[in-house]
């Protein structure tokens, strides 16, 4: 039972979820919210596996605001660089050097970073200390490693601790 369900709780709390969201609970909604009630947590399961302590659980609001911000502007400058074809694009490939550690907090970085519209985290280095980064429009390299630096890494070093 616990292979098909490792966490019925949570598929329980998906079922229930899916069937508010669509203010209805028609037989078609009840089995594809089960399926998917089911699926997600057999799919998602093994993410239980890397534990990970927060020690500054506060700043992870911080966190979330910031990145929420740094998404809109970067929609803002996407839709800019669409509507103004005048505007050159300087697209680039970055090895960002990381100083973070861990799986869990590499994760979260390589994430935001490919949340925020026009860049991608591309790959993470054989030795594991650095990201390959694309982005759409890079004025300064240097500047943008700086930026990454500053806003995220060492915001996620200190809610990680590492």
């Amino acid at each position: 039972m616990t292979k098909l369900l490792p966490s019925p709780l949570l598929s329980l709390f998906l079922l229930g979820f899916w069937l508010l969201l669509q203010n209805s609970v028609s037989v078609g909604q009840i089995i594809l919210g089960s399926f998917l009630a089911v699926g997600i947590p057999l799919f998602t399961h093994r993410g239980l596996d890397y534990r990970t302590t927060l020690h500054r659980p506060k700043l992870i609001m911080e966190y979330l605001l910031l990145v929420l911000i740094d998404i809109i502007q970067s929609n803002i400058d996407i839709a800019a660089i669409i509507l103004l074809p005048s505007r050159r694009i300087r697209p680039a490939l970055i090895e960002y050097p990381l100083e973070i550690k861990g799986e869990i907090p590499l994760a979260v970085l390589a994430s935001t970073i490919t949340l925020t519209p026009g860049t991608v985290s591309a790959e993470l280095g054989r030795d594991g200390n650095s990201l390959l980064i694309h982005a759409l429009n890079v004025d300064d390299h240097e500047q943008m490693i700086n930026d990454i630096k500053r806003r995220y890494e060492s915001r996620l070093k200190e809610i990680f601790k590492c």
